[in-house]
């Protein structure tokens, strides 16, 4: 058996990847000190909305790195991520979730439920992956957004296990539990969250830049070449496709502990397209750019949100999602013209990707 993934393979990369999960590890640390001290923080009400972009920026975070390691640096096609993301939400849920009315729910501690989304998840992708990796580009794209409206059909239909379009609430609030003050919890999630964060973040530059990574880049490049220096492609490729899983599968959990409920509304179809536009914009195949581009998105967002209020009479709220989508089109079809690479994205990195 290989052992290509084993730290080894990791020889030659720089310490700044070792500094960011320092930083990560005590920023996890500093969450649970403010969380079982008596520390108390007060966010002013203008203030909190961008504490929630925050948290949901480190959530997508997760997911945008996850499909950046399979599309920018190994190109894997995969418009069907977030039924990972999914099945790590409702994998969570159904462990954990208590008074149900519809749908099922055992009422275990966190933990468990915790490791049953990732397991979930590494299930699902190995068994995906090894059946779909195969196909080349566009048809690669079919098959996994097909797995994620096949994944959205599921949960809705068989409603009563996974609650159908209400799905599964009473859900353990970690943070919101122990701390017993909004603004502390809201706070104490965003560092805990950005903690985490960082952690994953130096471990997958980490990857990308070791030896290990060198082959997914040749791979993305022209696979046909890697194999005639005798790498197993489609391995690297369904390890890679695991990798992604897994971390859409633990921020599928994490968005449950965050709001203490798992819907279907929270795994539509919208959601990836904002995550590959994040991705797309920042730059494909860079880790900084791919969260500085999801950064941007969701900030986006926030004041198209704020602009609507001073266009209601223009335009129906009903029909200002579909405009906020055009806005987010519309500059995404801009970067794309002047910068094919995305905003902080390298062209000749990118020369492998169609």
């Amino acid at each position: 058996m290989s052992v290509d993934w084993l730290p080894s393979r990791f020889a030659g990369v720089d310490g700044t990847t070792g500094t960011l999960a320092a930083a990560g590890v005590v920023l996890a640390l500093l969450s649970l000190g403010f969380l079982f001290s008596s520390f108390v923080v007060t966010v002013p009400n203008a203030s909190v909305v961008f504490l929630e972009l925050a948290i949901t920026w480190a959530i997508y975070g997760l997911l945008v790195l996850g499909l950046n390691v399979q599309y920018g640096y190994t190109g894997l096609i995969n418009f069907g991520h977030l039924v990972f993301f999914l099945v790590g939400g409702y994998a969570f849920g159904f462990v954990t979730a208590s008074g149900q009315a519809v749908g099922t729910g055992l009422g275990l501690h966190w933990l468990p439920g915790v490791v049953a989304a990732l397991v979930a998840a590494a299930v699902l992708g190995t068994i995906i992956g090894a059946t779909t990796l195969r196909l080349r580009g566009d048809f690669l794209a079919v098959v996994t957004v097909a797995a994620l409206e096949v994944g959205l059909e599921l949960v809705e239909s068989f409603s009563e296990i996974t609650g159908g379009t209400v799905g599964l609430y009473g859900l353990p609030r970690l943070v919101h539990a122990e701390s017993g003050n909004p603004d502390t919890a809201l706070l104490v999630t965003f560092v805990a969250l950005l903690g985490l964060l960082l952690v994953v973040y130096a471990g997958i530059t980490r990857l990308v830049e070791s030896p290990y990574g060198r082959v997914l880049k040749a791979i993305r490049s022209d696979e046909l070449v890697a194999q005639s220096l005798a790498k197993p492609t489609f391995r690297y490729k369904l390890q890679v496709f695991v990798y992604g899983s897994v971390l859409a599968g633990l921020a599928g959990a994490l968005m449950a502990i965050y709001f203490g409920a798992v819907a279907p509304a929270f795994f539509s179809i919208d959601t990836t397209v904002i995550i590959w536009i994040g991705m797309l914009l920042g730059g494909a195949g860079n880790n900084r750019a791919v969260l500085a581009g999801m950064a941007l998105i969701l900030g986006i967002e926030l004041g198209t949100r704020f602009l609507n209020e001073f266009v209601t009479g223009l335009v129906a709220d009903a029909q200002f999602g579909a405009v906020r989508m055009i806005i987010i089109g519309l500059i995404l079809i801009v970067v794309i013209r002047y910068r094919p690479a995305g905003i902080w994205g390298d062209e000749d990195e990118m020369e492998g990707l169609g």
